[in-house]
């Protein structure tokens, strides 16, 4: 989701993806995104771990088209290197979609224990944590279930209502 290019670390994904399609049956592997820079070393990637053909590469979805398409995934995996806010696993989540992330700068904040987080550098660790949902149906109803009661957090209604605390207590 948002823009494919490097910091959103698909070229790991691709290959923790291959490993794992090397030892068992695997659903395809949905990559949705505008295409930004370099986003064609994701697209080689699939085809140099032997994957191409199990991988569906959508480009841009429209916000409309985005609560169909994570309802619809088994799980949702981002392990992006940086990102401000991290949008893409919370709307996952709100749709209760079980959610792999990376550690690091804001992502852990917004999945809080609601996902697996990994280390995106690690590609073993992201297909450890692929293996481990695609198999454990009762783990990803919990994420599910942990993760629509997450996303509840970052609503617009609860950010007015804690924006406005936060206005009257300095005002009294």
């Amino acid at each position: 989701m948002g823009s494919v290019q490097p910091r959103k670390n698909l070229v790991r994904l691709v290959e923790a993806y291959a490993s794992l399609a090397a030892k068992r049956d695997v659903p395809p592997l949905i990559l949705a995104g505008r295409l930004a820079w370099l986003y064609h070393e994701s697209v080689a990637a699939a085809a140099k771990y032997g994957v191409k053909e199990k991988i569906r590469f959508l480009g841009f979805v429209p916000d409309e088209d985005l609560p169909a398409l994570y309802s619809a995934a088994t799980i949702f995996v981002y392990p992006s290197f940086f990102e401000g806010f991290g949008l893409p696993p919370l709307e996952a989540m709100q749709c209760g979609t079980p959610v792999i992330t990376g550690n690091l700068t804001s992502l852990p904040e917004v999945v809080g224990d609601a996902g697996i987080m990994v280390d995106p550098y690690d590609v073993n660790a992201i297909g450890t944590a692929i293996e481990l949902l695609l198999a454990d149906k009762n783990l990803r109803q919990d994420l599910s279930r942990r993760g629509i009661e997450r996303a509840k957090g970052f609503s617009w209604e609860t950010t007015a209502r804690k924006t406005l605390e936060v206005f009257e207590s300095v005002m009294v």
